[in-house]
């Protein structure tokens, strides 16, 4: 295997257009899985420039090789973040972060990588480059190209630049916690939080000997937060450092469920030691999969991992058609995504 490290874009377009290799692209590696059987490896490292920050926009576009803690870094100048959380922020790069579709606790009231980014570039499999999408958050366009980059795993191109909407920072912010429930009583939490009309910036429940221990982060201007918090006396402060705990040892596995199916999953996942879950969104990580995808409760339950994709989706038939008109040849991190594209 060839380990091609281009210092350029440019130098990839040539090394993609001067090729007709299997390649694959990787960043820092911290989302990757297995690594695809190809001819060639491009290594996007040293592509890390912010190319554009326009801070009063509120709008960043940086290379693919930028990582997420590099640009956080940035941002804090100004009094901005991507909110975006990852494991491994020192490591992770953008177009990676895009690539893999990663996303941490603040999706809860941030949304995901794909209301995130605004803006993409790619080379294509033969080195040329295609832009979709803009700098500014509304956009008009036919083709949502960096929508569609979202969760690629580089099979449709090397996504060479992105572009994203950044926040403010808040002015506060707290943690709270309550200890060792029945995997029921955290939904009963959540819809008590929607009772009192508050909304958490992010939520966590991870199972542990004694039970499930749920945390919330509620942050904003100070007298929102402190507002917010008084509605909850019985939980208890808890250590910021707890978020970044979950993201160091979050699983690969990822699943979902409906929001009230947290009993079904905990039975699911019996013995598995690494077994977390986003308790408004659904959506939740484990170390292994073992028998839980047959166990996983209808309807809506779903699993996947690097290794397993599970069956196909109704929609095969359009991804197959997508690759096909942007890696004809198949050179792109062939057989990695579902379907075996």
């Amino acid at each position: 295997m060839i380990d091609l490290r281009p210092g350029t874009i440019e130098e990839a377009q040539a090394m993609l257009a001067e090729s007709r290799r299997s390649v694959a692209f990787v960043g820092g590696g911290t989302a990757l899985g297995r690594l695809p059987e190809v001819e060639a490896v491009i290594r996007t490292s040293a592509l890390d420039r912010i190319v554009e920050y326009a801070a009063t926009d509120q709008v960043v576009v940086a290379e693919a090789g930028v990582t997420l803690r590099s640009l956080q870094q940035e941002l804090a100048k100004h009094g901005q973040r991507l909110a975006l959380e990852v494991p491994f922020a020192d490591r992770a790069t953008l177009g990676g972060i895009v690539a893999a579709n990663s996303f941490g606790p603040l999706r809860a009231r941030y949304g995901s990588v794909r209301d995130l980014i605004i803006g993409v570039s790619i080379l294509r499999a033969d080195g040329a480059r295609a832009k979709g999408g803009g700098k500014v958050v509304k956009t008009v366009a036919g083709f949502d190209l960096p929508k569609l980059m979202c969760g690629s795993r580089g099979t449709l191109g090397m996504i060479a630049t992105v572009t994203f909407r950044v926040h403010p920072v808040p002015e506060h912010s707290v943690t709270i916690a309550a200890r060792g429930l029945a995997a029921a009583a955290v939904f009963e939490l959540v819809r008590k939080l929607r009772a009192l009309q508050l909304e958490a910036a992010a939520a966590l429940a991870v199972r542990t000997p004694r039970g499930w221990d749920l945390a919330l982060r509620i942050e904003g201007f100070k007298a929102g937060v402190v507002q917010q918090r008084e509605k909850l006396p019985e939980l208890a402060d808890a250590p910021a450092s707890l978020w970044d705990e979950h993201l160091a040892s979050r699983g690969p596995v990822r699943f979902g469920a409906l929001l009230t199916q947290l009993p079904q999953i905990d039975s699911a996942f019996a013995g598995e030691t690494r077994l977390s879950w986003y308790p408004t969104l659904g959506l939740g990580f484990a170390g292994a999969a073992g028998a839980a995808r047959s166990a996983l409760p209808a309807p809506g339950g779903w699993l996947v991992s690097d290794d397993d994709w599970g069956a196909p989706p109704a929609s095969l038939p359009l991804h197959q058609a997508m690759k096909v008109r942007l890696d004809p040849e198949r050179r792109l991190a062939p057989g990695t995504f579902v379907g075996g594209i």
